[in-house]
C-alpha cells in the first residue's frame, strides 16, 4: 500500500480516537454535574424568565374555574 495512504488512514484513526475521547470526557463531566458533582456549585445570574401566557390575549388559565367545570367538552374537565 502507498505510504501516503497508510499515513492518511492512521491520521484519521487518531483523529477519531481523540474525538471519541473528547465526547466521553464531556459525557462523564455532564453525568457528574447532574449527579451533584464533587463540590461543584451552580451560581445563578439572577435572571428570572417571565411567565408565558396560556392564551393569545395575554391571559393565564385559572385552575378550577367555573367555566372549565361547566364545559361540555370532556377534555376540559379533570377526571377526579
Amino acid at each position: 500500500m502507498n505510504p501516503e495512504i497508510m499515513f492518511q488512514i492512521a491520521a484519521q484513526q487518531v483523529q477519531d480516537r481523540r474525538a471519541r475521547a473528547h465526547r466521553d470526557r464531556v459525557a462523564r463531566t455532564l453525568a457528574r454535574a447532574l449527579r451533584g458533582g464533587h463540590g461543584t456549585t451552580v451560581e445563578s445570574d439572577g435572571y428570572v424568565a417571565p411567565a408565558v401566557p396560556d392564551y393569545v390575549d395575554g391571559s393565564f388559565r385559572v385552575a378550577g374555574s367555573a367555566a372549565e367545570a361547566a364545559s361540555p367538552v370532556p377534555a376540559a374537565r379533570t377526571a377526579a
